[in-house]
């Protein structure tokens, strides 16, 4: 297989509309010759931006860490880079490291010792590892002898993240910048090329380790960012509006042959704005506020009353192209089905077992998006309630079996699950942003997010005329006190 794995390269003044320009970073030194891979870029002082990336050497993909600078800062657009001369600055010359697993460098922070830091995914003697590494200048690098963290749980962690949170705090923190009692770091790992998991603990600044506050040996049980198709995630930390914004690849699930005739394969999520819940046990996001800039021809119902095997069709929007926000609110607990703790280990099999079309007690309610009008296409997203022993479990589903009538799709059922405490809340939201191909859900205000990808016939015909239902198939019957949905407009992309 031959790749020309390139930096590409688009400016955007507000996340959403992009230019596109010519590639950043290309294989043309020995360093990189095949293929310019995941890294990261980080701000020096005096506003110095650097980039740090993996480069493969030959055909047997030996990895390295190379460093590319702007050729003209003056230029807004950071349109050329430069290489540094010193390229490799850091190789793979660890014992017990595997040369064909040591890559994606994270954005850079400052130790304990006043010394640049970043970390490399490896594997290690055949665990999971990300070593550690330091600096002054950010050109010339040394190992640190310990790594940041490990684990025998996998023998891979790649496009690795590591960033501040404070709990309760909707705000990001600047890793460069003094950190506040009471913060949070969070390890994000990328695994299995499916998986993006993550871990929230502290840096221990005297051993200069990241230490977790819970450790589980079965990466199953690891929380995710995403429990869909959202991998590589990547996150900085926006200054301007004091945030931190996390986004990923969301990868093709139909043929090649499908991404040759469109002429591209791929794409990013919207971006996300991501914080930790005021328990400083959970990662929260919600889309970046500027998609609503897109919004248009609003349409508003309230207090609707959804009872076992209702279905209320959601008219008045453009549905290949929408937002849509719900709330349900649980008329009673009673009815709760009770939890197995053993479905946290395969919560995708929990929810082909119980779909959709399959009564509970609670639930599942949500909606039917993208149906075509006999519903033999169409993908739902929707909720489950369940009582366990200390409190409420919801279990979050986007089904997409029945997505689309076309063969040789890859169509599971992805599925998350958040606790739910029913004296406090009683209603659990839902938001999805669909863009055509892409289904975007936030469940209970961010603690679990799905995106999927479908390729209904409605959508690759361009027909337009997919409908869009909330339902019920529980036998307690839900209050929706607020259905708001969008239109939503083209973004712009330029060349």
């Amino acid at each position: 297989i031959s790749y020309n794995i390139v930096w590409g390269h688009s400016v955007s003044m507000d996340l959403i509309n992009w230019i596109n320009l010519e590639p950043a970073i290309e294989p043309d030194t020995p360093s990189d010759i095949s293929g310019c891979w995941t890294g990261s870029a980080t701000i020096l002082s005096g506003d110095q931006p650097i980039i740090i990336y993996t480069g493969l050497l030959d055909i047997q993909k030996h990895q390295v860490q190379n460093i590319a600078l702007p050729k003209n800062r003056s230029d807004p657009y950071l349109r050329e880079w430069t290489k540094a001369h010193n390229n490799p600055v850091i190789q793979p010359v660890v014992p017990g490291l595997n040369s064909s697993q040591f890559r994606d460098p994270t954005t850079g922070w400052i130790g304990p010792d006043g010394l640049w830091r970043i970390a490399v995914g490896a594997e290690l003697n055949g665990y999971s590892a990300a070593l550690l590494y330091k600096s002054e200048d950010f050109l010339n690098w040394t190992r640190v002898e310990h790594p940041l963290y490990s684990s025998n749980s996998s023998n891979m962690w790649e496009c690795l993240d590591f960033f501040a949170v404070l709990p309760g705090s909707g705000g990001g923190l600047d890793l460069s910048s003094a950190i506040p009692n009471g913060a949070k770091h969070v390890l994000k790992v990328s695994m299995n090329c499916t998986d993006d998991m993550y871990m929230i603990g502290v840096y221990d600044l005297k051993r200069d380790a990241f230490v977790p506050d819970t450790v589980l040996d079965d990466s199953r049980l690891w929380p995710r960012i995403d429990y869909g198709n959202f991998y590589a995630s990547k996150s900085f930390f926006d200054s301007k509006h004091g945030r931190r914004i996390i986004w990923a690849w969301s990868s093709e699930t139909d043929s090649s042959s499908d991404d040759v005739a469109k002429g591209w394969a791929g794409i990013h999520s919207i971006p996300r704005t991501i914080w930790l819940d005021s328990h400083g046990k959970q990662l929260l996001q919600w889309p970046v506020e500027e998609i609503e800039s897109l919004r248009t021809n609003e349409i508003n119902h309230q207090a609707l009353e959804l009872k076992k095997g209702d279905l209320f069709e959601i008219k008045g929007i453009e549905t290949l192209q929408a937002d849509v926000e719900i709330d349900f609110e649980l008329t009673s607990i009673n009815d709760a089905d009770p939890f197995d703790p053993s479905w946290l280990f395969d919560t995708e099999k929990h929810c082909r077992e119980a779909g959709a079309s399959v009564h509970g007690g609670i639930g599942p309610f949500g909606f039917v998006i993208l149906a075509s009008d006999n519903m033999e296409e169409h993908t739902d997203v929707h909720f489950r309630v369940y009582k366990s022993q200390q409190n409420y479990m919801v279990l979050m589903c986007s089904d997409l079996r029945r997505s689309s009538l076309r063969p040789g799709l890859y169509t599971p059922a992805y599925g998350g699950f958040f606790e739910f405490d029913f004296e406090k809340e009683r209603k659990i939201s839902l938001r999805t942003l669909i863009d055509r191909s892409a289904v975007e859900s936030f469940g209970g205000g961010g603690r679990v997010c799905i995106m999927a990808r479908v390729y209904p016939v409605a959508l690759v015909d361009d027909i337009g005329c997919a409908h869009m239902y909330a339902f019920n198939n529980g036998s307690a019957t839900v209050i929706v006190p607020q259905l708001r949905a969008w239109s939503m407009r083209r973004a712009q992309a330029s060349v």
